[in-house]
């Protein structure tokens, strides 16, 4: 049986991003899969070659490369006051998730002992963006249904908010090495607090459309991770919790605050049909709620915990001569940074491990037997973001 080639060109369907206008017909060969106006996917271009055989993905490759920007470089021609600002520049779903990770490398080779009051608000602060991303990837779900959901306005109040504390809507900028360069009033925690009582109702919400039989039957079954691929493309986060493999950095290994909340985290329990693209989407739906309780436990401690957020440093920061390995779970899962120093004030070598690239990678094999009327329900439920792969 020969097996028909089929590009597939997942993303914005803007002109000018993909190799064809939007109005023109596509090369033959080629469909454009558009994840509704909500998804990631529309902020970078991903490519698919697949081969078909009765309408069943039999072969896939994915073609990444397009936007890398050699980032990992850039870090070593920074300072490390700079490199913040490229490290939320990866995952843009979860900026701040980039942010902390490079501060905890570079604090735990100083040996730098943290303010509470900071640890605290990181914690918040990660668990925030958790939510953040968590809602760019939910949308499919009131995509797929046509029936409208509170995604993208809790979305937008979410990065209100951190517009409200650091002064920027998308990329925060809030993590320095020794704290944070912002402290939440008063005010602003009691705001967070009565916007995470939104997220656990929309949380309940998504989880009771996941359930019904009109999403269940497009996701049921389609594209299975099994518990063999997670650990051969190294896939972490939702999509291996997903499967019931418990690969959760806040309980596994507590870092921040979460030694003191890690009753708050559930670990996975195997569903039915674990592993599907149902039960993907139905994990990020329930830690919505997960998140919105870790966020209102921060805020009560920090009404409650004063001090300051910071640790004063020199105008030039200098690690010492070592090298160090730390990761954390970013919400598409374990984001690592191995930092290596010679005593001067940029990294002799920075190098990434983004939870995006094993996600993506891993398509290759599960899309293989999805038929070609699944793949939007089976690339929608696979969390990536573009600047994560091709960093």
């Amino acid at each position: 049986m020969v097996h028909t080639p089929l590009q597939v060109l997942v993303g914005s369907l803007a002109p000018g991003v993909l190799p064809v206008a939007v109005d023109a017909e596509p090369p033959e060969g080629t469909i454009l899969v558009d994840l509704g106006p909500e998804h990631p996917s529309n902020a970078g271009l991903l490519e698919l070659r697949l081969w078909t055989e009765d309408a069943v993905v039999r072969q896939a490759e994915v073609v990444v490369g397009a936007m890398h920007r050699g980032a990992e470089k850039l870090f070593e021609v920074r300072d490390y006051r700079q490199i913040g600002m490229l490290a939320d520049r990866h995952d843009w779903q979860a900026p701040f998730s980039g942010e902390l990770l490079i501060a905890l490398a570079a604090e735990q080779l100083l040996g730098l002992e943290i303010p509470a009051r900071a640890t605290w608000l990181r914690t918040l602060l990660a668990e925030h963006t958790r939510i953040l991303s968590h809602l760019g990837f939910l949308g499919f779900v009131g995509h797929l249904l046509h029936r409208p959901t509170a995604t993208a306005v809790l979305r937008e109040r979410l990065r209100e908010q951190t517009l409200a504390l650091t002064g920027n809507r998308i990329h925060p900028m809030a993590c320095r090495i020794g704290g944070l360069a912002v402290d939440a009033s008063a005010e602003w925690l009691a705001a967070e607090m009565r916007l995470m009582i939104e997220i656990s109702d929309l949380s309940d919400e998504l989880q009771q459309l996941i359930r019904s039989p009109d999403f269940a039957e497009h996701g049921r079954g389609v594209a299975r991770l099994s518990t063999e691929l997670i650990a051969a493309y190294g896939v972490s986060g939702p999509a291996a919790r997903a499967s019931g493999v418990d690969l959760d950095l806040r309980r596994l290994t507590p870092y921040l605050s979460y030694p003191a909340l890690v009753e708050k985290i559930s670990a996975p329990a195997r569903r039915d049909g674990a592993g599907d693209a149902w039960s993907r989407f139905a994990l990020w739906a329930g830690e919505l709620g997960q998140s919105a309780s870790l966020v209102t436990a921060c805020a009560e401690r920090l009404h409650e915990l004063a001090g300051p957020v910071a640790t004063r440093l020199g105008k030039i920061v200098k690690l010492p001569e070592g090298e160090v390995y730390v990761a954390v779970d970013a919400p598409l899962g374990m984001a690592g940074c191995f930092l290596v120093s010679r005593g001067g004030k940029t990294p002799w070598r920075l190098k990434l491990r983004t939870p995006s690239f094993a996600n993506v990678a891993a398509l290759e094999s599960l899309l293989v037997g999805v038929r070609t009327d699944q793949l939007e329900v089976a690339l929608a439920s696979v969390g990536y973001v573009v600047g994560d792969v091709d960093r």
